[in-house]
């Protein structure tokens, strides 16, 4: 048995070893870098900026509650979602639990006599407590309520409240510009500027954040609370510059040229940069405007079937536009 069992194992050796010789066991090889081709880009004029970025929400300033005054019955009910309020402005009327009796049993007798204690017997205001929008109301004529009861949740004006990383914090200071970005319109960009930093910091998953506050020039009307959204804070901009895709310069600051003989390298020339934001670099000195370098680019690599372990032999490949040679042919018989 032990013979036999030795056998085997040296007979799986053995072919595992011919296979390997034979070149048909590949192991996948590690992956090339990319192929990379050139093309020639124009330094141009234009605007550059260095911001930091930040998740932010859209939420309310401030955000109130409004109770009724008393308990009783809503009588009706004057402003819907979405309605801009004033300070003072009547928001439904109200009628407390014993005028809701009284006004009942006063029906049942008939509209005279309902109108007399109506007219006598006069419903209680919900007023607004301040200027803004009625953003929640689950009030309707009719309901019965407690002042326990939330009739109204309005807002006064909305803010982007970013959520800064401790480490982005001084970077950040009152005043300072941004520019707060809607996820659901990115195309359409709104100023603001910084209004409140937290001074208290949010601890998730060993990272502290802090609130900092943006107030809008001019809030859209596709704005919403809740609404996701990005901010970036602006560090420094420049008008009108010279500039350069990044991948245009290199670490040493040189910028390559063709040449204005065929057949010649690229020419190097050593540049000055400044700002970048990091698809975009600054060119202080070294060119001009509408001159001509190169940029490198990138394409992926093709893809490659990769062959596995075969026992079968592997057919001779030939090189080149070689042609196999025919085998000779035999002799003529005499």
């Amino acid at each position: 048995m032990k013979k036999l069992t030795f056998f085997i194992l040296f007979l799986a050796a053995a072919v595992l070893l011919w296979a390997w010789y034979s070149g048909h066991l590949v192991l996948a090889s590690a992956p090339s870098v990319p192929p990379s081709e050139e093309e020639l880009v124009a330094v141009r004029r234009g605007d550059i900026s260095v911001e930091v970025l930040a998740s932010a929400i859209i939420t309310p300033e401030h955000k109130l509650e409004i109770k009724p005054p008393l308990a009783g019955r809503a009588e009706s009910v004057l402003v819907d979602i979405g309605q801009e309020v004033k300070r003072g402005q009547t928001l439904a009327m109200m009628s407390s639990s014993e005028r809701a009796a009284l006004l009942d049993a006063a029906r049942a007798k008939g509209p005279k006599e309902s109108a007399f204690w109506e007219d006598i017997y006069k419903p209680a205001p919900l007023v607004a407590p301040l200027d803004g929008v009625i953003i929640s109301r689950t009030l309707v004529p009719g309901q019965v309520v407690t002042t326990t009861d939330v009739a109204f949740i309005m807002s006064d004006h909305l803010i982007a409240q970013a959520s800064m990383d401790e480490t982005d914090l001084a970077k950040v200071f009152l005043g300072q510009e941004a520019i707060v970005t809607l996820d659901s319109y990115p195309d359409q960009p709104i100023k603001g500027a910084v209004s409140k930093i937290a001074y208290n910091g949010v601890t998730t998953s060993n990272v502290t954040t802090y609130a900092v506050d943006v107030t809008m020039e001019k809030v859209p009307e596709f704005a919403r609370s809740g609404m996701t959204a990005s901010v970036g804070f602006l560090m420094e901009h420049k008008k009108q510059v010279l500039l350069l895709p990044v991948d245009a310069v290199t670490k040493d600051e040189e910028v390559f040229l063709p040449s204005t003989i065929s057949d010649e390298e690229p020419r190097a020339r050593k540049v000055t940069t400044g700002l970048s934001d990091g698809k975009s670099i600054e060119i202080t000195s070294g060119l001009s405007e509408g001159e001509r370098v190169f940029r490198s680019t990138y394409r992926l690599p093709e893809k490659k079937s990769h062959e596995g372990f075969s026992l079968l032999p592997r057919p001779k490949q030939v090189r080149g536009n070689a042609t196999p040679k025919p085998s000779p042919s035999p002799p003529p018989e005499p």
